[in-house]
């Protein structure tokens, strides 16, 4: 399980190697915002292509996705957050990545021996429990959808309810500057700021089944 990576393929690679990660039979599992402030975005393609790495989408990897429509701010996006890698792009690279990103899930559900585990970007709404989460991102519910991908609510401490029906969920989207994992409840905040440059600033990689910080 890896927290948001924003671009740092070489660092995931050193991580990976540091715990002998086996491609033949291990999976790698990711919180989403593939790509924006790190220097290799563009390598999030050639991952999405290992059939053992697999990411629900973050609202960086929204922007990717949103970039094709001619309303979208993209001045916002390239001067605040980390989009200018996409200015150097041939419009069919383009295209391939927001065909790719749009195969993202909103959330992701993985059985391991404790149960199930929930992953999705941001936070799942307080009033949900796990069921009734997916089932609205299904239904394709704005609102629902919106929260996944931006809700920083559980994180700041603004809902501290474990979300029922599901072992634990992984998070991503709030970057916890103490360098550590935060645990709310069940859930697990584990983007601890790969592409920044504060120093306790450190791409967080760790088993699913460890419920440790």
């Amino acid at each position: 399980m890896v927290g948001d990576i924003h671009g740092t393929y070489s660092l995931l690679a050193q991580a990976l190697k540091r715990v002998n990660f086996d491609p033949n039979q291990d999976r790698l599992f990711a919180v989403g915002d593939l790509v924006d402030r790190g220097p290799e975005s563009p390598d999030a393609l050639t991952w999405l292509e290992y059939p053992w790495f697999h990411s629900c989408r973050g609202n960086h990897d929204e922007f990717v996705i949103n970039a094709q429509n001619p309303d979208f701010d993209g001045a916002w996006w390239m001067l605040v957050n980390g989009g200018e890698w996409w200015l150097d792009l041939d419009p069919t690279t383009r295209h391939l990545f927001s065909e790719r990103f749009q195969q993202l899930p909103l959330a992701m559900e993985v059985e391991i021996d404790q149960g199930k585990v929930g992953i999705v970007h941001a936070d799942v709404p307080s009033q949900l429990n796990w069921a009734q989460f997916t089932a609205a991102i299904e239904r394709g519910s704005p609102a629902i959808q919106q929260y996944a991908l931006w809700s920083r609510n559980r994180a700041t401490g603004k809902c501290t309810v474990p979300v029922e029906g599901i072992e634990r969920v992984y998070c991503g989207h709030t970057v916890i500057k103490s360098g550590t994992i935060k645990i709310v409840g069940n859930v697990y905040f584990i983007d601890t700021g790969a592409a920044y440059a504060f120093p306790s600033a450190r791409l967080t990689l760790l088993p699913l089944t460890d419920q440790q910080s």
